[in-house]
């Protein structure tokens, strides 16, 4: 059974309906040229008025250029709950194709813009990466529109998990991905008190997902004792490694955490392992490594990666009631094999999330269908549902997630699949 959420559970209603080509208005609260209707008065940020047998129009803003292996399980999660929600309020649902945001500000910034010059969009699941969302999140909040993230999961998005807002969060902005602040607690725990490592050198790239990490992971680590030796960086597109590894090297860490992409990833790995000086230190990374590519890649073995939870098999989603054993089914004979992250499943429940609180929202007048965007915003923010990843809720900085990390240990590049990787620690905040 399909429920929608806020207030009392109601069944969604209607099945998928051909797509109409029927006009639609936006109204704005600062005088309309073309006023609602009277009985509906849209709030501050305006609404979306759909006519008679308009569907319901959503996009995705996702990395498929830069970094498919993040970017395209995503797209698909937010394909497939497209298909298992089915309608909303009885119309179909408009997902129009996906657009590119890179894993950049420049890429972020152009699909946000060409969100908001659709006055039709209700909201948006994006983006990939954080560096694309810092530059998306302003577009999209000053406009009014709403952006529910599946993977963005630096700390600089949302908040400092105390109640403060941190530089680059902007009202309208969701994630169902983890604060990195939490990984960063897992991390330093798992480092220091079941590796006993006491000296770990990090390396970033500058943007907001590896800077933010790296600095959360360094904070967390010395607060337990251990010590952060070197601390260097790399510029995005940089192959050779030789002048970051010297440099680590002559820190003489017993462990490195590099949470970098592929394209920095697979080669610092690589030339790490022969370097010398690092031939006995070990490797560490985050979710943007923790990707089918690169664990096939020989110089992937042995390494630790954190990321989120990957066993979804007997979690259900409430809204679409189908299993994570149910959609990883579909998601593989639909697209030919296992997901290359575990970033699917949260663009699934992302998707679930919005399209449940548009159908909450929505008032119906007449054939008329209104969706405030204020009040879409306030419902995201208040709406609690079970999804494949557990319990999503949010809270005042727009952090859904359910904070638990997992931390494999890889050992045998045949396997690629992240959901079979042996997990050797769990956190739970």
């Amino acid at each position: 059974m399909r429920l929608g959420v806020g207030g009392t559970r109601r069944k969604w209603t209607g099945a998928l309906a051909a797509m109409a080509a029927a006009a639609l208005t936006v109204s704005c609260g600062d005088g309309s040229t073309e006023p609602e209707p009277p009985g509906f008065e849209p709030g501050p940020l305006g609404a979306v008025t759909l006519e008679a047998g308009a569907a319901v129009s959503i996009r995705s803003m996702l990395a498929m250029s830069v970094w498919p292996s993040g970017g395209n399980p995503a797209r698909y999660g937010v394909e497939l709950a497209v298909r298992d929600v089915g309608a909303v309020r009885g119309r179909a649902i408009d997902l129009g194709d996906a657009l590119d945001s890179a894993c950049g500000p420049e890429g972020g910034r152009a699909a946000a813009r060409q969100v908001v010059a659709d006055a039709r969009v209700a909201g948006v699941i994006g983006t990939t990466c954080s560096a694309a969302a810092v530059a998306a999140s302003p577009v999209i909040s000053q406009a009014g529109y709403v952006m529910v993230a599946p993977s963005t999961t630096s700390p600089l998005l949302t908040s400092d998990l105390a109640g403060n807002p941190n530089p680059d969060y902007h009202a309208g902005y969701f994630r169902v991905a983890n604060n990195d602040l939490y990984q960063a607690r897992a991390l330093s725990d798992f480092a220091f008190n079941q590796l006993g490592l006491r000296r770990v050198a990090t390396v970033q790239d500058g943007d907001p997902y590896t800077s933010a990490l790296v600095a959360a992971f360094a904070a967390a680590f010395e607060a337990l004792g251990g010590e952060v030796p070197a601390a260097t960086s790399i510029a995005k597109g940089e192959t050779d490694m030789t002048a970051a590894l010297g440099e680590l090297a002559a820190a003489g860490p017993d462990g490195v955490f590099f949470p970098l992409f592929e394209a920095e990833g697979t080669p610092f790995a690589a030339q790490a392992r022969g370097f010398d000086g690092l031939e006995g230190a070990t490797l560490i990374s985050g979710s943007a490594l923790l990707v089918s590519s690169f664990l096939a890649t020989p110089q992937s073995e042995g390494m630790y990666f954190a990321g989120p939870e990957s066993d979804f098999g007997p979690n259900v989603n409430e809204v679409t009631g189908k299993s994570g054993a149910d959609v990883l089914a579909a998601y593989e004979a639909a697209y030919g094999g296992p997901p290359s992250s575990p970033y699917w499943a949260h663009a699934y429940d992302a998707t679930t999330l919005l399209l449940t609180a548009i159908g909450t929202v929505a008032v119906e007048e007449g054939e008329r269908l209104h969706i405030d965007r204020a009040g879409l915003r306030a419902e995201i923010g208040r709406t609690s549902l079970t999804g494949l990843i557990g319990g999503i809720s949010c809270d005042d900085f727009g952090d859904c997630g359910t904070g638990r990390i997992n931390i494999v240990h890889h050992t045998d590049s045949q396997v690629t699949d992240i959901a079979q990787l042996p997990v050797v620690y769990r956190f739970a905040p």
